[in-house]
């Protein structure tokens, strides 16, 4: 009975980190570029009563053993990079059908990786992040632009009152990991830290050798679906609630067991 207190604790902590990791999924349904995460479980130790395979007094060799396992915990909580739905926005949005990332210069001198396309000029007519981040390779536009164009193989190209011909700009890159579940969120705004378990950035251009094609005047929507996060909720609510309940029935056995009179 004991152990069965312990054994349903390990399942509520467990099951509450669940919770807290879709209550993030659904509070980010209209984060643009945003990956929602999946919580994995493993269990805990066995004790072994009676291994497989001991021998009885008569020589009979048992097929199966007791073990009593301890409960659950946290495995990992592992970003889905599934593609998200692309809607239109503005001129210099940019989203990615596939794979890749788009490379920023973060404030402390390092590269941070985002899928997040909502892409502006700062005042040097450099195209940056929301944030402010520079992207990178640096595309600048002309203080005359009459268009620009963003080609689904990142080649830049504008216009200007002075010049119809359209004028090479640059090119976008788009940078892919080996391992994009290592990659570091901590750091928030749309933005992935790259890390040993990623492996460093394979940089290349869009459409080539694996990397997704760019769409220009479109942003990728969160790949959050409701109607899932939801479903999991009630299902991490119940698993939860079910927990709680071994407590409580554990604690009435105690109860029984310390009221027994002679």
């Amino acid at each position: 009975m004991i152990r069965a207190l312990f054994t349903a604790a390990t399942g509520m902590v467990g099951q509450q980190t669940n919770i807290d990791t879709i209550a993030n999924n659904l509070a980010n349904v209209n984060t643009t570029g945003f990956k929602k995460s999946r919580v994995n479980f493993k269990d805990l130790f066995y004790e072994t009563v009676r291994p497989a395979g001991t021998q009885t007094g008569a020589g009979e060799i048992l097929p199966e053993g007791i073990q009593i396992g301890h409960g659950v915990r946290l495995g990992s909580v592992a970003k889905q990079f599934t593609q998200g739905n692309l809607v239109q926005g503005n001129t210099l949005d940019i989203g990615i059908e596939g794979e890749g990332f788009f490379q920023v210069d973060l404030p402390d001198g390092t590269t941070g990786y985002t899928r997040d396309g909502s892409f502006r000029v700062n005042n040097n007519g450099t195209m940056v992040t929301v944030d402010g981040y520079v992207l990178t390779p640096a595309i600048t536009i002309p203080v005359d632009a009459v268009t620009v164009s963003i080609g689904p193989d990142g080649v830049v190209e504008a216009t200007t009152q002075a010049s119809p011909t359209p004028t090479n700009l640059g090119t976008i890159q788009l940078v892919r990991f080996i391992n994009n579940g290592g990659l570091d969120a901590r750091m928030g705004h749309n933005i992935l830290l790259e890390t040993e378990a990623s492996g460093a950035p394979i940089p290349g251009e869009p459409g080539i050798d694996g990397n997704g094609l760019l769409a220009q005047g479109f942003l990728e929507n969160s790949n959050v679906q409701v109607v899932e996060e939801i479903l999991n909720l009630i299902i991490a609510q119940r698993a939860y609630e079910a927990n709680s309940k071994v407590i409580q029935t554990s604690d009435e056995m105690l109860q029984t067991a310390n009221n027994v009179r002679r």
